[in-house]
């Protein structure tokens, strides 16, 4: 499909700067399988599920992955800026940098902030290998439980470029860009669906009789990035790793087969339940990457509600909920939220999903 099908202007004050307070009370904007909106807020949610519904949340808890420092071993010491998006292994990490021109395989950088120590002070990485589009191969000079203490202790939280380009990331941030699952470190991007969520909306839900699980998937810069192709089956999806246990799994499938919904709370655990699922609908337990790019004419295995932000323009993100809705669909309840005053992206507010009842389009995954 062409991708500026995907595209929409959005004024720069609907992006959000920070997140509602208290976290429930962000605006939830109700989308039908008709086309039909609604306008509620996340305290509601429990109103629009029934008795049986499975919600399912992603546990991901973003690290420190915004790192800055200087090449050092050199005649001069140009300031560096690296965001960790995937670990490859115990000491190994890709990372995007700027400048990168500034860097070439064998450099050393070294990263601290004034303020900050980090063990014997520093935290060194040595350029491993060079990629495109200002990504690198860092390899650190810690490794292990070690190098995530290390990375703690000099890093900052990664806020999305769209709210660090207004406002330079603080203390508050670390709280707030993180859900209250957040339990298994990995992640360099919040799941925000899962933002809104307090102890007295699942409190709530729980009443309503609906219940909640767990999944784990480690969402990854790429989420973050416009495709910039014109047709969308010549964009790459950069891969994610993700958990679903066979508890979990069997629960599920339990859960289904008495008639109960599956509520995937955030796009990220719609992904992962989706890369999980049989063709005939039945939950498998998954420990893998994927790298799953959802498309109008996509035909959903497992996921019956989304609940999500709302998503840049050109994004995969949008594609996969006019995916889920309809792409008419979600043009007009986009149109709905920008005229009405909703709060985009991270920080903003979300929108209840209900899955169209027929597939649009062509798939490509």
């Amino acid at each position: 499909m062409r991708t500026d099908l995907f595209d929409f202007d959005l004024p720069p004050e609907s992006i959000a700067l920070r997140p509602a307070s208290p976290r429930d009370a962000a605006r939830m904007l109700v989308v039908h399988p008709d086309g039909v909106l609604r306008d509620a807020t996340i305290a509601d949610l429990p109103h629009w599920l029934e008795p049986g519904d499975q919600i399912v949340v992603n546990d991901t808890k973003v690290i420190a992955a915004q790192l800055k420092g200087r090449r050092i071993g050199r005649e001069t010491e140009p300031k560096i800026e690296a965001t960790l998006i995937k670990r490859l292994d115990g000491s190994r990490w890709q990372a995007l940098v700027k400048p990168a021109k500034k860097l070439a395989p064998g450099d050393t950088i070294r990263f601290g902030n004034e303020g900050k120590v980090c063990l014997l002070g520093n935290l060194d990485a040595e350029v491993e290998a060079k990629g495109q589009e200002g990504e690198v191969t860092l390899s650190f000079s810690f490794h292990g439980p070690v190098l995530d203490q290390a990375i703690a202790d000099v890093g900052a939280t990664p806020l999305p470029p769209y709210i660090a380009s207004k406002r330079t990331p603080d203390d508050q941030d670390v709280s707030d860009y993180q859900t209250m699952f957040a339990a298994n470190e990995g992640a360099v991007a919040a799941p925000t669906a899962g933002l809104h969520f307090t102890p007295a909306l699942e409190a709530a839900l729980r009443d309503r009789g609906v219940t909640l699980h767990r999944l784990t998937l480690h969402v990854g810069a790429g989420t973050f990035l416009p495709v910039k192709v014109d047709e969308t089956s010549e964009h790459k999806m950069h891969a994610e790793w993700g958990r679903i246990t066979a508890e979990t799994a069997a629960a599920l499938n339990a859960a289904r087969a008495k008639g109960g919904r599956i509520v995937a709370i955030g796009t990220t655990s719609l992904r992962l339940l989706e890369s999980a699922t049989t063709p005939d609908g039945k939950v498998q337990p998954f420990a893998a990457e994927t790298s799953i790019f959802i498309t109008p004419g996509y035909r959903f295995r497992a996921v019956d509600i989304l609940l999500t932000n709302f998503h840049l323009p050109r994004s995969t993100l949008f594609m996969l909920v006019s995916a889920f809705s309809g792409l008419e669909t979600m043009q007009n309840a986009y149109a709905h939220a920008i005229r009405d005053g909703y709060r985009f992206y991270s920080y903003g507010d979300a929108c209840l999903l209900f899955r169209a009842r027929e597939p649009h389009g062509d798939s490509d995954l």
